[in-house]
C-alpha cells in the first residue's frame, strides 16, 4: 500500500550522528535532510524549514535542495553560539513533486559542543 506521506531517510541512531557530526570548529553545522523521494521545489523554502535558537528566534538560513540525491542542506548564514541550544525544524508544508506531504513535523535539538 503506497504512503499518502514523505519519509525522511535517516539512520536508527540519529542522536548519536548528530552529536558527533555537529563538532565543527566553524560553529556552522550544515543540516543534510534526505527524502525518500523527489521534492516540490517551490516547498524547500526557509518557511518550511528553519532553525530556532531557545528563544524561538529564527536564524538566517541558506536552503538548498539536491534533486539528485533528494536531499535539502540548511546552512546558518550566521555561527551558532555555544551557549544556546536549538532547533532544526521540519514542517509538513514540504511536499514531494507527487503533491504528498511530510506526515507530522520534525524538530530536532542540538546545540554545538567544544
Amino acid at each position: 500500500m503506497a504512503s499518502n506521506y514523505l519519509d525522511i531517510v535517516t539512520t536508527d541512531d540519529v542522536k548519536n550522528k548528530v552529536r558527533q557530526d555537529i563538532r565543527f570548529r566553524t560553529n556552522m553545522f550544515v543540516w543534510k535532510v534526505k527524502f525518500n523521494t523527489p521534492l516540490n521545489p517551490k516547498s524547500v523554502n526557509n518557511v518550511n524549514l528553519y532553525v530556532t535558537n531557545q528563544n524561538q528566534k529564527t536564524l538566517q538560513t541558506s536552503i538548498r535542495y539536491d534533486t539528485a540525491t533528494n536531499t535539502i542542506e540548511v546552512e546558518p548564514l550566521e555561527p551558532y553560539s555555544e551557549a544556546d541550544v536549538y532547533t532544526l525544524n521540519v514542517t509538513t508544508k514540504v511536499q514531494s513533486k507527487g503533491g504528498k506531504y511530510l506526515r507530522s513535523p520534525i524538530k530536532i535539538n542540538f546545540k554545538m559542543n567544544k
